[in-house]
């Protein structure tokens, strides 16, 4: 697995940067004063250098992954664990907030099993059943994978973006499920990125000030039993004591995305969290994604700030679900069809102002 996992690492490539200046010229002809549609014109950009062309964004496809944590056990959610598995069931029938701004994104959707509590599902042709373990271990007690689960939870998200990539998927989207999954995203931040506990810990699922400190001692005490692999410098270690099935796999999507040369709309906190293990690992993944939405839950702020980077959008989403990368999915489109679609100067006989 781990030379599998090395080899799509290494085709990561970053974007070809000279081709900046061909793509920025186009943009600059369309019937618009230079720079006037803001990011969607950066967002545009973005699309033409990862693709080196005009660009295609369908079809897209959002990836739901579910997985449980042992950490639950430490009272860090409002919820019990049950609710993973009833809420991927929910998808399957088409309940869910996922479902419904999926459809409206025009984004196919796909639920994917790495890790849920309990046994297998029906068939469904939605439904991936891949589940490495029911559940995490307790990161407060040690780490909350081996090294090799750690290893197949990263291959699977690679092969949902290679799978995607042999259907013509040209935009991915990430979405995650599994209830306490703030706690181990939390740790992440924090061993990632040199951030505390106290100021990276928020509500989750609706904890009180309480529950909060709570939760922030339980997320300390992870950093502090797994402290080995926190200072060891090595991301996937750092992932395979503090992750989960499904944070994991999401990493694992990221670089599978960007080693495909798709674009991936990466979704709140915990699919932030996913990104920076995949950007720790491989710092070229920075150019095909974009942070779709800055989530409600505080410490996200602090992480987006601490990447340097600028969400899409902000609208008090903390869902999770992949909400957030399918209404990031509509800019996305936007911006493709403004490249595609908008008459140029050169072309329309518009005079261009002066200065």
């Amino acid at each position: 697995m781990q030379a599998e996992f090395t080899e799509a690492v290494q085709a990561v490539r970053p974007v070809n940067r000279s081709l900046a200046e061909v793509g920025q010229a186009h943009i600059d002809d369309l019937t618009k004063p230079r720079g006037s549609l803001g990011r969607l014109e950066e967002l545009a950009l973005k699309l033409y250098l990862i693709q080196e062309g005009a660009p295609s964004v369908d079809p897209m496809r959002i990836y739901t992954i579910a997985g449980d944590h042992g950490v639950n056990d430490e009272g860090v959610s409002l919820f019990p664990q049950e609710v993973t598995r009833q809420m991927i069931l929910n998808f399957l029938n088409g309940g869910a907030g996922i479902n419904v701004l999926a459809g409206t994104a025009g984004a196919q959707l796909y639920v994917v099993d790495a890790g849920a509590c309990g046994g297998g599902f029906d068939e469904h042709p939605q439904l991936i059943q891949a589940k490495i373990a029911p559940g995490t271990a307790n990161l407060a007690k040690g780490p909350a994978m081996t090294g090799e689960q750690s290893l197949q939870a990263l291959l699977l998200g690679i092969s949902l973006a290679d799978r995607a990539a042999a259907d013509g998927v040209r935009v991915l989207g990430t979405g995650d499920m599994g209830i306490s999954n703030t706690t181990p995203s939390t740790a992440l931040y924090c061993a990632y990125l040199g951030l505390a506990p106290e100021a990276m810990t928020g509500p989750g699922t609706g904890l009180d000030a309480k529950g909060v400190a709570s939760k922030a001692e339980v997320v300390a005490r992870g950093l502090a039993v797994n402290r080995a692999a926190v200072e060891s410098g090595d991301p996937v270690a750092v992932l395979a004591a503090l992750g989960g099935f499904e944070i994991a796999a999401l990493a694992g999507l990221i670089l599978g995305g960007a080693k495909n040369r798709q674009c991936v709309c990466v979704d709140g906190f915990i699919s932030t969290a996913a990104y920076v293990a995949a950007w720790k690992i491989c710092s070229a993944v920075e150019d095909y994604c974009v942070i779709s939405h800055a989530s409600a839950e505080p410490g996200h702020a602090e992480a987006v700030k601490a990447l340097g980077l600028r969400p899409l959008l902000d609208l008090g989403f903390r869902l999770g679900e992949g909400t957030g990368a399918a209404c990031a999915m509509y800019l996305v489109r936007s911006a493709a069809d403004m490249y595609n679609k908008m008459a140029t100067f050169s072309g329309a006989g518009v005079s261009e102002g002066g200065a």
